[in-house]
């Protein structure tokens, strides 16, 4: 039993065929961590700036009237195409949408003045390789901003949370709690600047919806819902529908 397929290749097929659904997807296309990069943005004024996972492709959306240069990367070809074709539409000519892996990026040392990556590291392979390449292809005056979803911190509420995560959809990896994100950021040669909270609530029918997850996994979920203990559903703000509101951070850090 099993998948023959990488890693890599799960998540180019996972999202590959749901691009559209994170293009419309409004947990993505708002939120007060956007409207905050935007006014980092805005303050940095980059002549060059990359999104790394960009998905459906809303931070160079926000971005592209800030920025000279917009890179928008991914590792799904049907992402890119989306990207590509969504930033034509709307007249963002500054729009690069390109295929890379966030662990072999296929730019020069010090290219970007701003390096941005929003809800795509806890799919990532190698975590450690791409913050490191995230570092490499930053200025030495660049800035970079990292969002994400983030762990609670706590082994019952993260265990949970890996849980549903990984029952929904089969290409995530881990989210990690904030403390973990701050040791890898300087790991890799980065200075955290400041971090913001924010709170996230997730409509279960499009949370499950996005990723067309299967009908057996959709009543695990439930079931593991309907039994969890007064801790997690307190964390968690679990609703009668199997709504739920979880934690995401934005962490701003320069290169050390």
């Amino acid at each position: 039993m099993g998948n023959e397929a990488s890693h890599q290749a799960i998540v180019g097929q996972q999202f590959g065929q749901r691009a559209n659904a994170y293009l419309t997807s409004q947990v993505h296309a708002e939120g007060g961590d956007l409207d905050e990069l935007v006014r980092l943005a805005a303050g940095h004024r980059p002549a060059s700036a990359l999104d790394l996972g960009c998905g459906g492709g809303h931070v160079a959306y926000r971005l592209a009237s800030l920025v000279g240069e917009m890179h928008a990367s991914d590792l799904s070809e049907a992402m890119v195409a989306t990207v590509s074709a969504e930033a034509k539409r709307r007249g963002l000519d500054n729009v690069i949408a390109e295929r890379a892996a966030v662990e072999r990026l296929p730019y020069a040392d010090r290219t970007f003045d701003m390096v941005v990556t929003r809800y795509s590291a806890h799919h990532w392979h190698d975590f450690s390789a791409g913050l490191s390449q995230a570092r490499r292809v930053l200025k030495p005056d660049g800035l970079a901003v990292f969002i994400d979803v983030v762990s609670p911190g706590n082994p019952l509420l993260d265990t949970w949370f890996q849980t549903l995560e990984l029952l929904r959809d089969p290409s995530h990896v881990y989210n990690r709690s904030e403390a973990e994100w701050r040791e890898a950021v300087e790991t890799a040669g980065f200075r955290p600047d400041g971090v913001s909270h924010f709170k996230l609530r997730l409509d279960f029918a499009s949370w499950i919806g996005r990723m067309r997850t299967p009908d057996a996994h959709v009543a695990a979920i439930r079931s593991l819902q309907a039994l969890a203990a007064r801790e997690v559903v307190e964390h968690f703000q679990f609703e009668a529908d199997g709504s739920f509101t979880i934690d995401s951070m934005l962490l701003v850090a320069r290169p050390a």
